[in-house]
């Protein structure tokens, strides 16, 4: 069975970062591209971050470019999304994927919320 369960999720303040994780199993981890999703209430998904299978190549969206980092360790069957300088627009539940445009499989996502 295909998994995917995302953490590191909670509340920060402006300009204060967290990272999330998203853990895989039920596939073999290094042969596929995973990203990020997110998706803010009342909006629809938007592509936040993707990467290789190897983790050289890296793609983030305009509105994340500078500010967000994904990083994977296929030793532990993880993918990694380290948030710097984070602003209320960041607000949203952040979902993993497996893929890099085609989303075969979801985790349940996490919960970031960005406030004072």
């Amino acid at each position: 069975e295909v998994q995917l369960v995302e953490s590191g999720g909670g509340m920060v303040q402006p300009g204060g970062s967290l990272t999330l994780s998203c853990k895989v199993s039920g596939f073999t981890f290094s042969n596929y591209e995973m990203s990020w999703v997110r998706q803010a209430p009342g909006k629809g998904p938007e592509w936040v971050s993707s990467i290789n299978t190897i983790g050289i190549s890296t793609y983030y969206g305009d509105s994340v470019k500078g500010r967000f980092r994904i990083s994977r360790d296929n030793d532990k069957n993880t993918s990694y999304l380290q948030m710097n300088s984070l602003e209320p627009e960041d607000t949203a539940l952040y979902y993993c994927a497996r893929g890099r445009s085609d989303y075969e499989y979801w985790g349940q996502g996490t919960q970031v919320t960005v406030s004072l």
